[in-house]
């Protein structure tokens, strides 16, 4: 990512990825709502010190009215804080001008998830597809294996492409994570995910490094498996867009599903807070409602 020029900025920017260990997505966000911030104030910014409430409920106020998404506005306005956090606690700011900035309230949909049947149907459809072009041979296998350890395991996309070799334990048969925060987590991973890392390791002839690797045996990067992923569904009946973390949702509300407590779905997430969990809750009572509609002889 290329430096702003802005030195607060730079120096908050290189604390979320050295020090906060932040996803490279979230840096990328909370750098562009800085920079859009500062645009959108052009010749008016003076410096973030001199900043006030004012400005930034004006900013909110002009944002709204261009019917920017509530969950939009809240991302900016997250990065907002945690900048602000930051030069308090590092540069001696002395408070927050965003700390008195009142939100929206967040959007309150609930996640999509594929029914079972429609992971089966995903899960198949690498092995049955032709490769294309000089894709290697061990290609197909490698694909499986990328979607049946996000089906088995509840990855996030960047913490699926920053495994190797090494965080798989065939004896536990589990995968060491390190996610948000540097926290680290040991999932287990179900038979048939365990099956296709074995099957493409063996085919792909990988010992050491990276898990998962591109033709060129470089690591896979997260818009190649996003791309992946865009193909095969192109090739099922699957009727809506699926992303990694929509396999991540649907890991969590089939585990739930079939009885799994909340507290272990937290823990297999590495949600830091139970709250954040408990949106799945929500999604299984939808599932149940909409079962007991479509079966029960009386509902309607």
């Amino acid at each position: 990512m290329r430096r702003s020029g802005d030195q607060e900025v730079d120096d908050f920017i290189d604390f979320m990825k050295n020090e906060k260990n932040s996803s490279q997505r979230t840096v990328e966000n909370y750098a562009l709502a800085l920079r859009v911030f500062r645009e959108w104030l052009d010749q008016r910014f003076s410096s973030w010190r001199e900043m006030t409430s004012d400005h930034f409920r004006a900013y909110l106020f002009d944002i709204q009215k261009a019917s920017l998404s509530r969950s939009t506005i809240r991302l900016r306005f997250a990065a907002f804080r945690s900048f602000y956090k930051f030069l308090v606690h590092r540069r001696g700011f002395p408070k927050s001008p965003v700390a008195e900035v009142e939100l929206p309230k967040a959007d309150k949909s609930l996640p999509v998830v594929l029914n079972q049947s429609q992971i089966e149907e995903l899960l198949t459809i690498p092995m049955k597809s032709k490769l294309e072009g000089q894709a290697p041979h061990w290609m197909r296998e490698r694909d499986t294996a990328i979607l049946e350890l996000f089906y088995s395991s509840g990855l996030r996309l960047a913490e699926l492409v920053s495994l190797n070799i090494e965080d798989i334990d065939d004896t536990n048969q589990s995968v060491r994570v390190m996610g948000k925060g540097s926290k680290e987590r040991l999932i287990p991973i179900g038979s048939h995910a365990m099956g296709a890392i074995h099957n493409y390791r063996r085919s792909a002839l990988i010992e050491n490094g990276a898990l998962f690797i591109s033709k060129l045996r470089k690591r896979l990067s997260t818009r190649s498996i996003n791309l992946l992923l865009k193909k095969y569904l192109a090739q099922s009946s699957i009727p809506f867009n699926v992303t990694p973390h929509k396999l991540r949702h649907s890991f969590a509300t089939h585990l739930l599903d079939h009885g799994a407590d909340l507290r272990s779905v937290q823990a297999l997430l590495g949600h830091a807070s139970l709250s954040t969990t408990q949106i799945y809750t929500h999604v299984t009572k939808e599932r149940l409602r909409e079962a007991y509609q479509n079966a029960h002889p009386r509902a309607k």
